[in-house]
C-alpha cells in the first residue's frame, strides 16, 4: 500500500516569536522533550517494520523540530529506508544544514517557511544555497501578509529560479485582500488562488482516512490534523484495516495539508510526489490554475 503520514508529536516549543503563533518562543521542560524523543524512536522503528507498505512521512510538529538533534537523526535514518519514497518537514530552516549531507538525497525534501519579522532575508537565503549545494528537494513559504509584499517579492527574486515559492493567505480577516492583492500574490504564487478558500468539505471524498493519516505520538491515527474522531492506533496488529474510503465529516477545510487531499480538487495532478514536501511537478510552475467551473463545488470565503 502507498501511505502518507504526516506525524505530530507532543514536542510544541519553538524558537521563533511570530505573533500570530500560539508556539512562539515557547520552550518544553527536558523531560518532555525526553518524552518526544522516545515517541519519535518509537515511531521510526515501527517504520523501519512497515516493508510491504511504501510510506511518504510529513512532520508537522508544532514548534521548530530541527533544532532538536533527535529529529535530525530520525530523519537521516528515515531517508535511507527501502520503504520510505518520502521523508519531509516543516521548518523554518533556523538549524544548521550541515547535517543533512548524511541524509538521502533522493528522499528528504524540506518544507521551509520565511518569516520575515524573526530572521534576515539575507540569513535565511544562505540557508536556501547551503540546500541548493546540497542538491536537496525544498519550498520556500512564507505568510502573505500585504505589508510583507514588497519582502515576499525581494525573496521571489533571490530564490533560485526552479525553487518553488508558496504563499499562505491570511484568513482570519475577511475580504482581506483587494483584487490587486489577489493579482500580485498570484503573480508570485501562481498556486495561491487554492489557498485563499475555505472548501465546503462535508460530503466530499478524500484521500484520509483511505491512503493518507495523522499520527500522534502515540500511535493514535485520526484522518488528518483537523479531524480528531480516532480511526485506530499504528501499534495495533492489522491497522490497515482502519484505512478505507471516507467522505469527509467536517464543514469546510482551509489550510493546505488539508484540502490538498481532497480528491475532485485534482491537486495530486499538480504536486504529484512532491505533495507532501509541497513542490509542484516540473512544468507546473508557469501554469495558473483555473480553479472554479460550473461543476466546482461552492466555497465558504
Amino acid at each position: 500500500m502507498n501511505l502518507s503520514i504526516l506525524y505530530r508529536g507532543p514536542l510544541s516549543s519553538c524558537n521563533y516569536g511570530c505573533d500570530y503563533c500560539p508556539f512562539a518562543k515557547t520552550k518544553n521542560t527536558r523531560a518532555q522533550l525526553a518524552d518526544d524523543e522516545r515517541k519519535l524512536q518509537r515511531f521510526v522503528s515501527w517504520v523501519q517494520g512497515q516493508t510491504e507498505h511504501r510510506i511518504g512521512i510529513l512532520f508537522t510538529p508544532w514548534g521548530e523540530a530541527l533544532i532538536r538533534r533527535y529529529y535530525q537523526q530520525a530523519i537521516i535514518e528515515l531517508s535511507f529506508l527501502p520503504s520510505v519514497r518520502r521523508v519531509a518537514i516543516q521548518t523554518n530552516l533556523s538549524c544548521s544544514t550541515q547535517w543533512l549531507a548524511d541524509c538521502n538525497p533522493e528522499t528528504v525534501a524540506l518544507w521551509t517557511t520565511y518569516h520575515p519579522t524573526q530572521t534576515t532575508r539575507k540569513a535565511f537565503i544562505r540557508k536556501c544555497r547551503e540546500l541548493d549545494r546540497l542538491a536537496l528537494r525544498y519550498s520556500v513559504g512564507v505568510v502573505g501578509f500585504k505589508d510583507a509584499l514588497e519582502e515576499i517579492k525581494c525573496l521571489r527574486q533571490e530564490l533560485s529560479p526552479d525553487v518553488y515559492l508558496w504563499i499562505n493567505a491570511y484568513k482570519r480577516q475577511a475580504d482581506y485582500y483587494n483584487q490587486q492583492d489577489l493579482e500580485t500574490m498570484s503573480q508570485l504564487d501562481h498556486l495561491f488562488p487554492y489557498n485563499t478558500h475555505y472548501y465546503s468539505s462535508k460530503g466530499r471524498a478524500c484521500w484520509t482516512g483511505e491512503t493518507v493519516f495523522s499520527v500522534d505520538g502515540e500511535g493514535t491515527m485520526t484522518r488528518c490534523h483537523f479531524n480528531k474522531t480516532i480511526i485506530g492506533n499504528i501499534y495495533e496488529s492489522s491497522f490497515e484495516k482502519n484505512l478505507y474510503f471516507r467522505l469527509c465529516t467536517n464543514k469546510s477545510c482551509g489550510c493546505h495539508i488539508g484540502y490538498v487531499h481532497m480528491k475532485d480538487l485534482h491537486l495530486a495532478s499538480i504536486f504529484g510526489e512532491g505533495i507532501l514536501e509541497r513542490i509542484p511537478l516540473k512544468g507546473e510552475n508557469s501554469i495558473v490554475p483555473s480553479l472554479l467551473s460550473s461543476d466546482d463545488p461552492v466555497l465558504d470565503h
